[in-house]
This record gives structure tokens, sequence and C-alpha cells, in this order.
């Protein structure tokens, strides 16, 4: 199957179910499935690629905000100042906040996270 089939039907689908005037992340994510494929952005992003599919339909029942926000921090550049590292890319943030659920003391980094993480409107926000 070449490269242009596969972009072809990712931005078909996007826009068979969220229409012409799709957001732009996930114009950016179907455009992500063309330059390498569905698994790897999945595995990019963190998330599985029956995740990826769902959103491209618009129908993932989980926390779309969270996906653009890998979605963007992953292929569109977008940053959050981190009150541990800086700025690091949203994807980045994402993750360390998942980390943050969970006390771990394996490392100096983990545990420095772990207080910035708690501590940060970011992560309270996510309720």
């Amino acid at each position: 199957m070449s490269g242009a089939v596969i972009k072809s039907n990712a931005l078909e689908t996007a826009e068979t179910y969220w229409g012409k005037e799709m957001p732009d992340w996930v114009r950016a994510l179907a455009d992500a499935c063309f330059e390498s494929s569905q698994n790897k952005v999945a595995a990019r992003i963190g998330r599985s690629a029956g995740l990826v599919s769902h959103v491209l339909r618009n129908s993932y029942p989980g926390d779309m905000a969270s996906v653009e926000e890998l979605v963007r921090g992953a292929f569109m550049g977008g940053e959050v100042t981190c009150p541990g590292l800086g700025q690091i890319p949203m994807d980045e943030c994402n993750v360390w906040r998942r980390r943050a659920k969970k006390f771990s003391s394996a490392n100096a980094l983990r545990v420095r996270m772990y207080r910035a993480c708690v501590n940060c409107p970011r992560f309270k926000g996510e309720g």
C-alpha cells in the first residue's frame, strides 16, 4: 500500500467523521499517520493504535483534551512551562503527570517530578 493511499484514507476518515473544519490537531494526527504509520504515531504519543483510530473517527469515549495535548506536544511543537523542568513538550508533561499519580522513589528525577507535578495547577486540574 502506498503512502498516498494511507494519507488519503486517514484524511478521508477524519473528514468523514469530523467534517472539513476538523480541529487542527486532528489533521496533524492524520498527517502523522501518513508520514509514518498509525502504529508508530500511537507509540509516539504513548497510546494504542485503536485510540488513534477512534480519534480519527471522532468516536473516542475518553478524555479527548488529553489526546489533543499529546498530539500538540508530539507533532505540533506545543509546550508548557513545567515547575520541575522548565519548557517541555505538552506530551512529555502528560507523561510526567501520569507517573505522578503514584509516588516512586526509583530515582531522584522521579521524586523531583512527583513533587513538582502534585503542586502544579495542570496536575490539579485533572481531577
